[in-house]
């Protein structure tokens, strides 16, 4: 796995290419706290005939970390990924994204749908579509963004790996959990809070009603436990017409951690063929 760092609208982005010289591409997005790190033991499973490329989103990992929040937003991370892409050549691949970066890999799909052969959304959410959900979730949103300047980001990374959300991840074992902590406190609190204020669920724009336009194969896959994001997945599979939904069992909200060899199997066998 190749680490490189490209300047993309004035921005340093990392990025990860594996089996550079390979013809087949596929993108993978991280969610929040995370980085290209998250990927490698789902891309160590791949042939070498696939190339593989992670990305680090603005405020996360190596990439670079503007102190204006609304750098963050998506329209803003969508012009981000799709200059790198072009400034990659890429024409044709494949996009996968977990929860935060799966809402980009949504929202690329329906911006720019000329370049994408088949879309994986892992625990991911078009939005919100409701105006107060929406208001409370930015607030919300605000609210943890000042926690983590207030308390700082090792208090807030124990705080957050903690939630509800990741509870299934407590079966994991220590070396994995350590791997996961020191993933997260590579971060900055300038990046991470930021991204918080301007690329929450809340800020983004609902992309409930441009479900039915997408026309490529899109996978949806969520845990067994993630009751939240296996209810959402089932909504968004009756609204994209060539879609299917995968439920990974015994699983929470992030499958491609808890369960890298079923995850890894299921992109290769919806995405390679």
């Amino acid at each position: 796995m190749e680490q490189l760092v490209s300047t993309v609208r004035g921005v340093n982005v990392s990025y990860s290419i594996t089996n550079k010289d390979a013809l087949e591409t596929i993108i993978f997005l991280h969610g929040f706290t995370g980085s290209t790190k998250t990927w490698r033991p789902i891309i160590e499973q791949f042939p070498e005939t696939v190339r593989c490329i992670t990305v680090d989103l603005l405020g996360h990992g190596n990439t670079e970390s503007p102190k204006d929040f609304k750098r963050y937003e998506m329209r803003e991370q969508l012009k981000d990924l799709h200059a790198l892409i072009q400034t990659l050549n890429i024409t044709s691949f494949s996009l996968v994204g977990y929860s935060m970066g799966g809402r980009v890999a949504l929202a690329y799909a329906l911006t720019y749908p000329e370049y994408l052969r088949k879309l994986v959304l892992e625990s991911a959410s078009p939005g919100l579509d409701i105006e107060a959900e929406r208001l409370a979730r930015i607030a919300a949103d605000n609210q943890l963004a000042m926690r983590l300047e207030r308390e700082g980001l090792s208090s807030f990374i124990d705080f957050w790996q903690d939630i509800p959300l990741f509870q299934s991840q407590k079966k994991l074992d220590e070396i994995k959990l350590q791997a996961i902590r020191e993933e997260r406190m590579q971060q900055t609190a300038t990046g991470l809070g930021n991204s918080l204020k301007g690329m929450g669920t809340g800020r983004q724009p609902s992309y409930w009603s441009r479900l039915n336009e997408l026309k490529i194969p899109v996978t949806i896959i969520t845990g067994e436990l993630d009751v939240k994001f296996k209810n959402i997945g089932k909504q968004m599979t009756k609204q994209i017409r060539n879609s299917q939904h995968l439920e990974v069992s015994e699983a929470g909200h992030a499958i491609h951690v808890e369960n890298p060899v079923q995850f890894a199997t299921i992109i290769m066998e919806q995405v390679l063929v």
